[in-house]
């Protein structure tokens, strides 16, 4: 068997046409919609009804053009939520959907770029793409599958959600744009994960540089609508794929040629996956491990010190990440009080609340909220190491030696323990910083802004609390610990918009989490996450310890 599959991994990459290379392509779709046949309808369709839903909930809250006019000029155009939302292109019902759903563009992306990964890189690690690969199936048929399901799903999204919104009486041309707005994001950032799949060995790294390009793009998309106007920065939305969507314009004179940027650049991505897999061997990457030392210092001798080698590098990429996106927020935080500018109605509202120092404060427990969201995510793949370890059987080798097998998972749960931490104490006090030099108050703003981002802590350490229950007690569904994230992240950035009820904003572990800077801070609501935290973690660990070791 071996031998035969290294003859066919020989032969392959000097003798296959492109179509032999693509052979066994539908077999391999239907085993990604058959593998996928619950998760790939479920976030298509909720991720389609939030704008749909925002629609009759927009209306409600600004019924007429007069009112919605007040929005485009004070809230629409207010520099937080051109950083979070991107700008506004229309003054009408469309126009001010499209806006509030600026965020989704980054959520399909996420999800498009974790299912490509998911089956390719992670294929190749559990062992399962070389036995496919033994059989009549061509070098880039799981490539060409995995891309073909996921730019398919982005599509479908883009279809209901055109056709939900034109249900509610919006115009077709704006539809269509917004739909197209989202499938694009989603297409582009799959086709960038099937070229980060081939770079590295690891399913770990594929998806952390997928999700850094990802950041990036996003942090240029806000420099480039926050500083666009008075700091002739605009350009800059030229340089990220999120700017390229969202100036198409839905609802505001459609450009329908950006949509040509995106379909070159994902032409572009897509020939790059496939000559990289070509060069390529089965479970290999095309940048080579870097070889280590004949002799590995004495840190570097225990589970503690393994779980540093192997989740180091992906803990530096986030920190950086995080410190960028402490700094713009932070830098943007100063513009909050335009909102109540020339609009006496919201000046009252946050008057009660504090006045300016109200509404700044509502403006950074959302921030916190965010990162704390995005952190989670962090967690969940520093706790899924532990399964990545496991199925590509590195993990077996270790346990038969005298470490024992809570010894060893300790050795990669600290990260995801202390890795949030980190995160968020960097983001914090980036934030606080950049708006405290900002006011010339640093001693006062730096300490709020900060304790307000490690609030989020203990509902991080329940996400990954999550992950490891489920590694521990079902290894087989570890990827439902990214579902729950998705589904944390759509309740508590957009409940409230959809006017959730209380009990479905509640299954969200972020939405218990005291809304600081600016309100009470009660600890009961956190010391109760944390023992939840705590009993699912206890579960994960007794199921790892009793459970047998599995490489499916």
């Amino acid at each position: 068997m071996s031998a035969a599959v290294h003859g066919v991994r020989q032969a392959a990459p000097s003798r296959s046409t492109p179509m032999r290379g693509l052979t066994g392509t539908g077999g391999l779709v239907r085993l990604v919609l058959r593998r996928d046949r619950f998760l790939l309808p479920s976030w298509v369709i909720v991720l389609a009804m939030i704008p749909i839903n925002f629609v009759a909930a927009t209306d409600s809250l600004y019924p007429t053009a007069a009112e919605r006019l007040k929005y485009a000029q004070t809230t629409g155009t207010n520099p937080t939520f051109l950083a979070l939302y991107g700008p506004l292109y229309d003054t009408g019902l469309g126009g001010i959907v499209a806006q509030r759903s600026g965020f989704l563009p980054v959520i399909v992306a996420l999800i498009s770029v974790l299912t490509v990964v998911r089956h390719t890189r992670t294929e190749e690690e559990a062992g399962r793409r070389e036995l496919l690969g033994a059989t009549v199936t061509g070098r880039g048929a799981g490539l060409a599958a995995a891309l073909i399901v996921t730019m398919a799903a982005d599509l479908v999204l883009g279809g209901l959600l055109t056709a939900g919104l034109l249900a509610q009486g919006l115009p077709f041309a704006g539809s269509l744009a917004f739909g197209l707005q989202l499938a694009a994001a989603g297409i582009v950032f799959a086709a960038l994960a099937g070229v980060t799949a081939q770079l590295s060995e690891g399913a770990g790294a594929a998806r952390g540089t997928a999700i850094t390009a990802l950041g990036a793009a996003f942090v240029i998309r806000m420099a480039a609508d926050v500083g666009g106007a008075g700091n002739g920065l605009s350009w800059l939305g030229w340089l990220s794929p999120l700017g390229w969507e969202n100036r198409l314009r839905a609802y505001g004179g459609e450009r329908w040629w950006t949509l040509a940027l995106v379909a070159a650049l994902t032409a572009a991505l897509v020939a790059a996956a496939g000559a990289l897999s070509a060069r390529r061997d089965v479970g290999a990457g095309v940048l080579p491990p870097r070889l280590g030392p004949a002799d590995a210092p004495r840190r570097l001798s225990g589970p503690l010190g393994l779980g540093w080698r192997l989740q180091s590098r992906a803990l530096y990429g986030w920190l950086a990440g995080f410190a960028a996106l402490g700094v713009v927020y932070g830098a943007v935080a100063g513009g909050v009080g335009d909102m109540v500018k020339d609009n006496p109605e919201l000046e009252k509202i946050f008057t009660r609340l504090g006045g300016q120092g109200g509404i700044t404060d509502a403006y950074f427990a959302s921030i916190v909220g965010m990162l704390g969201l995005i952190a989670s995510a962090y967690a969940v793949s520093a706790t899924l190491r532990l399964r990545t370890e496991e199925a590509g059987q590195r993990a077996e080798p270790l346990l038969a030696t005298p470490v024992g097998r809570l010894r060893w998972a300790a050795g990669h749960l600290v990260f995801a323990l202390l890795g949030p931490v980190a995160l968020l104490a960097v983001a914090g006090l980036a934030a606080g910083l950049a708006h405290g030099l900002d006011t010339g108050d640093p001693g006062r703003v730096v300490p709020r802004v900060l304790g307000a981002a490690l609030a989020q802590l203990p509902a991080v350490w329940l996400v990954a609390a999550i992950a490891l229950a489920l590694f521990g007690l079902a290894p087989r569904l570890t990827a439902a610990a990214w579902a729950a994230v998705a589904v944390f992240a759509v309740v508590t950035l957009f409940g409230a918009g959809l006017d959730l009820d209380q009990w479905a904003l509640d299954v969200s572990p972020f939405t218990h989490v005291p809304k600081l800077p600016g309100h009470e801070f009660t600890a009961a609501p956190l010391l109760w996450l944390l023992v939840v935290a705590a009993v699912l973690s206890a579960l994960g660990l007794i199921g790892f310890r009793r459970r047998d070791l599995s490489t499916g």
